[in-house]
């Protein structure tokens, strides 16, 4: 609960900018429609006379993560934070303008025109301003434990900086690695955030008796894991079959397998606030065995299963806990509107579609496996934009 000063000065602000997870969750689904239609049009050749700074395939790779993941985990970030330290999160102007910051890039990126000074400014301004505003409040309260949450906002930043310079040298093998590279950190969030919540979530949402504890050696190699992966990213390495590095893909899909396991209970099948988080944390799995298999000379394609990872796991479980998130902090209760389960089974249904259909027919491919993404987003900004953009249903701040 919040003093009461902070309830009186949050009913003057409007109610997009209340908390973070408001104009971030809104802006980032809204942006992922955009950007995935924009890109398919343009692979399909549907797009002529512009293209945004780098080209499509350069803005692509980076709009997604950048664009539209940073978004995301800003705006849980921002808002978890309050419950994390017990002091009030970002909101009011100052909010207003982290987010305009963030919509700004996403303009630069699309003005072929602007200076390229103008663009890096905007462009690396922001990860660093959301790592900072996180770190001074666990810093307040002396919360080490988030402190690596705030590492991995920095080390993101620092993919980016090396993307940009990529750009700038017109070097695409240095973008694609870093590309790659800052996939598997988000990948780390997500192992993170999601051995806290999922876990929570599913204890809460069935009513257990006792916790799901974690065990300690699987976290540790499920947390390291997956920046080793980034600095093998990053370092060239993976990109083509090596049967070398097949062993450690098949170890983290059995470790982060196990953890998932460990969180299942049956009556999760029943819930769509935690199937669907269960399911996208499984893409994850799937996507570990099919590179290892990849590295042994299967017959998979290393871009396949990127998506596999990036529309399964990364797409599903955002929009999985904004689902859920957004609902506890408007006030409503923890019930999704009906046509939510449907979102869920369209990103899931577009992550099959983007890795089983990738070589035998690319452009049905993407073409399939978009229509199917912008259905999930799409349901979701229906639903939830009015959520978001209105005050809290029970009337407390937030």
């Amino acid at each position: 609960m919040l003093p009461a000063s902070n309830t009186s000065e949050s009913s003057c602000v409007h109610p997009l900018f209340r908390l973070g997870f408001r104009p971030f969750f809104l802006g980032g689904a809204g942006f992922a429609l955009l950007a995935v239609g924009l890109w398919a049009a343009a692979y399909l050749g549907l797009v002529s006379g512009f293209a945004p700074r780098g080209g499509w395939l350069a803005w692509h790779m980076h709009e997604m993560p950048f664009g539209f993941v940073t978004a995301v985990i800003a705006g849980f970030l921002l808002t978890a934070v309050q419950a994390w330290t017990g002091t009030p999160g970002l909101r009011g102007w100052p909010l207003m303008g982290l987010f305009g910051l963030w919509l700004a890039a996403r303009v630069a990126w699309l003005w072929p025109g602007l200076p390229w000074p103008v663009l890096v400014a905007i462009e690396l301004a922001f990860l660093p301003a959301v790592a900072m505003r996180l770190g001074w409040q666990l810093w307040r309260v002396n919360q080490w434990r988030n402190y690596p949450l705030v590492g991995l906002l920095l080390l993101l930043a620092l993919a980016d900086v090396a993307i940009l310079h990529a750009l700038a040298a017109g070097d695409f093998d240095l973008l694609r690695r870093a590309v790659w590279a800052a996939l598997w950190l988000i990948g780390t969030i997500i192992a993170v955030v999601g051995g806290r919540v999922i876990p929570f979530f599913t204890q809460g949402g069935l009513r257990l008796s006792a916790p799901i504890v974690p065990r300690r050696s699987l976290e540790i190699f499920a947390y390291g894991g997956l920046p080793l992966l980034a600095l093998l990213a990053l370092a060239g390495a993976g990109f083509t079959p090596d049967a070398r590095l097949a062993p450690l893909f098949f170890l983290l899909a059995i470790t982060h397998g196990m953890r998932l396991a460990r969180w299942f209970r049956a009556g999760v099948l029943r819930v769509p606030l935690l199937w669907s988080l269960h399911l996208a944390y499984a893409w994850l799995v799937a996507a570990l065995l099919a590179l290892a298999a990849w590295h042994l000379g299967l017959p998979v394609t290393g871009s396949a299963v990127l998506h596999l990872f990036t529309i399964g796991t990364v797409g599903g479980v955002i929009v999985a806990m904004m689902a859920r998130v957004s609902l506890g902090h408007t006030g409503r209760a923890l019930q999704p509107p009906t046509i939510m389960p449907l979102a869920f089974g369209a990103l899931g249904l577009a992550a099959v579609v983007r890795f089983g259909l990738a070589d035998a027919t690319p452009r049905l491919a993407v073409a399939v496996s978009a229509a199917l993404w912008c259905l999930g987003f799409g349901i979701f900004v229906y639903c939830y934009g009015p959520m978001l953009w209105r005050a809290r249903v029970d009337g407390g701040p937030g």
